[in-house]
């Protein structure tokens, strides 16, 4: 059986990584001062000099159920069935309707991936892996739904000032932070995004412990890939995370760059990776 994998546009993958693992992309829209463009178009830094301008941040369309039930539609003239791995349902309502798009459609299975960014590429790459096991669509969705409960998700950031503008934190909050020099995490907890841990100093620093910290907490990895997603970063902070990472074992250790749709700001850094203890070859 031929089947398709796909994701929204907030995969946060590389460009290679899709082509290498065939998955499938749909594109949000986003809206940003008087401008309306699709996700992709612009790069993290011109986003970035785009809220400067507007003093707003950009804000994404949900996906409606006709633009997915024609995704589908297009998808399954060229595979037999569609494994589509959506953003969080805790952060949009695209999901839903996604599911109610798929509802009437044969072999189209919508998985609410509880997470965002890189934690999707990581469903989606065990949803290609495991096709080309050759195990059914059916069997694939439930394993996914199976391993995202342990999809480990987080990120520090430099600043609040994004968060703030987003609602996520208060002008109180905003201006303790700030002065202090605290750089907060923030971690995908049950769908949706949380504050978890405070850390001073350098960013450089900051990452290092930050990595560690994540490490020693979810500490029963799957060795196999870990992803190191940043909207910008110093090749200091990058080569922090990349240490980790490597010094703890982990086969593949990929970078990659959040994309317009990231409403954290500037050296914003996570590593994202699957903490079951398990690898493709424990799934049938």
């Amino acid at each position: 059986m031929k089947i398709a994998v796909s994701v929204e546009s907030t995969h946060d993958l590389t460009k290679e990584l899709l082509e290498k693992y065939d998955i499938k992309v749909i594109q949000y829209q986003i809206t940003l001062g008087d401008l309306t463009f699709k996700d992709g178009e612009y790069t993290t830094e011109e986003i970035f000099s785009l809220v400067d301008k507007y003093n707003a941040l950009p804000k994404t369309t949900a996906l409606n159920e006709f633009e997915y039930h024609d995704f589908f539609d297009e998808l399954k003239k060229d595979y037999d069935a569609v494994i589509h791995i959506c953003l969080s349902s805790g952060i949009t309502s695209s999901c839903g309707n996604a599911q109610r798009a798929a509802a009437d459609m044969e072999n189209v299975f919508v998985v609410d991936s509880k997470t965002l960014s890189t934690g999707i590429g990581l469903l989606a790459i065990c949803a290609r892996e495991l096709a080309d096991k050759g195990i059914e669509p059916k069997r694939i969705a439930e394993i996914l739904e199976e391993r995202r409960e342990k999809n480990q998700a987080s990120f520090v950031i430099e600043r609040l000032d994004y968060l703030y503008k987003g609602g996520r934190c208060s002008s109180l909050q905003l201006l303790g932070v700030n002065l202090l020099k605290i750089r907060p995490s923030i971690i995908l907890k049950d769908g949706s995004m949380r504050m978890y841990k405070k850390y001073r100093g350098n960013m450089s620093a900051v990452v290092a412990k930050y990595c560690r910290d994540t490490v020693e907490e979810f500490n029963t990895p799957d060795l196999t890939r870990v992803f190191i997603t940043y909207t910008t970063a110093t090749p200091e902070m990058v080569a922090e995370a990349r240490k980790v990472c490597e010094n703890l074992g982990f086969k593949e250790v990929l970078e990659t760059r959040a994309g317009g749709t990231s409403h954290c700001g500037a050296n914003t850094l996570g590593i994202l990776y699957f903490n079951d203890g398990k690898s493709i070859e424990d799934f049938n």
